[in-house]
């Protein structure tokens, strides 16, 4: 299988590159710049077809900035450098970068000063794309060509003649750069000769004749969320080895209204073999005291360890264990110097291998989000399951701000369980999210047909607020909870922007909260997109 390979220097961005080319249909993977996928005797493997540097915070002037040796892979295939990619190859290659006088961030207009270049094939002479840097090229270096300048950033493309190194000051893979995807479609699929074969189908009969192999006649457990992730990865596994997977679906009373019961019912119709525990109980006594949002998430993975254990245990025969752990995970564990801090701790289950001494397989680890729903469908898994919206490892635990207890989960689930059965149920002309679905029932392109506002947004949800106001009911004044909602829309989760709802929907949602949700007397909507606030408040 021919694949890209991403030098990451530690740019908020970097996956949004991965997916760029993913949509290509090409397989490409993400590493670490100081982690290029060598062979064991140090060589290249032969199926890399080219190499993209990322952007980093870093200036190429810094003396703990990222480095590569690029005499390794100059020559070996093409080369894209991307912003500090191409500062870098500048850098490196004797040419000259500086600080520039003022930051330069946000829209410009490129324009193309050298025609038949096959990286602008397609691409109008004056076009937008989108800046981020401090440093500027002030000269190339030898035997580069310029090929594109903006009004302020004289050379803002280059190429390096005889060798297939191409250099962008800008970003083309963000929504801004207007023709960046024509740009690394030219780079991937011109330049780089590759075929474009790398489908959902192609992927699902190599995973399953794979699993198939790896896995024998050895049975499987694996921890299902409800989730799209595991949900898939259950699917897949179910496909390859049938009864020897074994399913744990736990109840941690952080679920939202009947979502166990619900869910288990609907893995049952797939014939998976799931067993369901009712653990509740025991996460609310975890979580009792604790106020701290890190100190929630450990005491709620803490937890789900024992729960899950003890419930493995009673599967004598089972060598591996399985996790729905997709490449954004696999990439964020592995993050180079530069990328963002810890905001808070992944719900991934951490020291569980270890403790039930089982291997692991990941099915999906080589997947970002979107292609994993595309692959749910392709398998034939329901479009209730597939189109969820993202839902936190810790559930409710974190939307319930400060200490969790029974009764502020009860009135959150109740108000939780209005707002999205009425997302449900409103019809709008609004274009599907990226989890929705974009076709009708029938599988044909139907943009134009309303859709619920579920399917218009990406993640919803409500919070429970840690402060109670005044407010009046009938004759009574009362001094009761605020429940804050949520809804936003985003390709990944990195970046996401909040949703118009329409006022008289929002009116609707707060009055039903309000009359039919003892404990609420106030709702309000979250207008913060991400960044600079998160989509989870916790």
């Amino acid at each position: 299988m021919e694949r890209i390979i991403i030098l990451d220097f530690g740019s908020q961005v970097t996956q949004v590159i991965g997916r760029r080319v993913r949509e290509l249909n090409v397989y490409c993977e993400i590493y670490p710049f100081n982690k290029f996928p060598f062979t064991e005797d140090g060589k290249i493997p032969s199926d890399i077809k080219g190499l993209i540097l990322s952007g980093s915070p870093f200036s190429v002037r810094d003396n703990n900035a990222p480095k590569v040796d690029l005499s390794l892979f100059i020559g070996k295939f093409p080369i894209l450098g991307i912003c500090y990619g191409a500062q870098y190859i500048a850098h490196t290659m004797g040419g000259c970068v500086e600080a520039s006088q003022t930051r330069e961030y946000g829209r410009a207009e490129l324009t193309i000063t050298e025609g038949k270049e096959i990286i602008f094939d397609s691409v109008p002479q004056c076009s937008q794309v989108w800046m981020s840097h401090g440093d500027t090229i002030t000269a190339l270096p030898k035997g580069a060509k310029l090929i594109a300048s903006t009004p302020t950033v004289q050379n803002a493309a280059y190429k390096i003649e005889g060798n297939g190194i191409y250099a962008l000051q800008f970003h083309p893979e963000v929504f801004h750069s207007t023709y960046g995807g024509v740009m690394l479609r030219n780079f991937i699929i011109e330049v780089c000769g590759c075929k474009g074969d790398w489908t959902t189908e192609s992927f699902i009969e190599t995973t399953v004749s794979d699993l198939k192999q790896k896995l024998g006649e050895e049975h499987v457990i694996l921890g299902l969320s409800g989730g799209v992730d595991s949900t898939v990865a259950a699917v897949l596994l179910n496909k390859a080895i049938g009864k020897r997977l074994h399913c744990i679906f736990v109840d941690n009373g952080l679920l939202r209204k009947n979502e166990f019961e619900d869910v288990l019912e609907q893995y049952k119709g797939m014939g998976l073999n799931v067993v369901g525990v009712k653990a509740a109980d025991r996460f609310l006594e975890a979580l009792a005291g604790i106020s701290d949002p890190e100190g929630k998430r450990k005491a709620i993975g803490r937890t789900f360890i024992e729960v899950f254990d003890t419930e493995a245990q009673k599967i004598t025969n089972a060598k591996w264990l399985a996790q729905g752990t997709i490449y954004p995970d696999v990439i964020e564990s592995s993050s180079v110097k530069g990328p963002s801090a810890t905001i808070k701790s992944h719900h991934n289950v951490g020291g569980l291998p270890e403790k039930m001494n089982l291997k692991i397989v990941e099915p999906l680890r080589a997947l970002f989000k979107d292609e994993v729903r595309r692959t749910g469908r392709a398998l034939g898994i329901k479009r209730e399951l597939i189109s969820r919206h993202p839902f936190p490892g810790p559930g409710l635990g974190i939307r319930v701000l400060g200490e969790v207890t029974a009764e502020k989960l009860r009135i959150l689930k109740e108000a939780d369980h209005i707002f999205i059965s009425q997302l449900r149920k409103y019809r709008t002309n609004l274009p599907p999210a990226s989890n929705g679905f974009a076709e009708n029932e029938d599988g044909d392109s139907d943009r134009e047909a309303q859709i619920s506002l579920y399917d218009a947004v990406w993640q919803a949800g409500t919070i429970l607020l840690p402060v109670k106001s005044v407010g009046v009911m009938g004759d009574e004044r009362t001094y009761e909870y605020t429940i804050a909602l949520r809804a936003v829309v985003s390709n990944d989760g990195m970046t996401a922007d909040w949703v118009h709802l329409p006022y008289d929907f929002l009116a609707a949602v707060s009055n039903q909260i309000i009359n039919n949700v003892k404990g609420v007397n106030r709702v309000c909507y979250d207008i913060s997109s991400k960044p600079p606030a998160t989509i989870e408040w916790e």
